[in-house]
């Protein structure tokens, strides 16, 4: 379950990061942060209109060495459909960085 500025965790998701809703000033901009393993994933909800970030519908899925300043790479299959399904495939993207780096 998310809770507004406080950690989020989906029971029975699987997911061993802990994701953190980034308060912005616009309210309706839903995007969350995690950190594991010296890199850096984001999650950003996208729609056609209205307030917030626009682009295809779904969760968006970005990631990026925390201690290199790079741009952020757009992981594959992104916009998800589900909170959810951008969050394992967050735990996928680091299994293979965790293996190959």
């Amino acid at each position: 379950m998310l809770t507004r500025g406080g950690w989020k965790t989906h029971a029975g998701s699987g997911c061993s990061m802990q994701f953190s809703r980034v308060i912005t000033p616009v309210e309706d901009i839903q995007i969350w942060n995690a950190s594991s393993n010296g890199f850096s994933f984001v999650i950003s909800y996208e729609s056609r209109s209205g307030p917030g970030l626009h682009g295809n519908p779904g969760y968006v899925v970005s990631w990026r060495p925390v201690d290199k300043n790079r741009s952020a790479i757009k992981v594959g299959g992104s916009p998800f459909k589900t909170l959810i399904e951008a969050e394992k495939a967050c735990e996928i993207v680091l299994e293979y960085l965790k293996r190959n780096s």
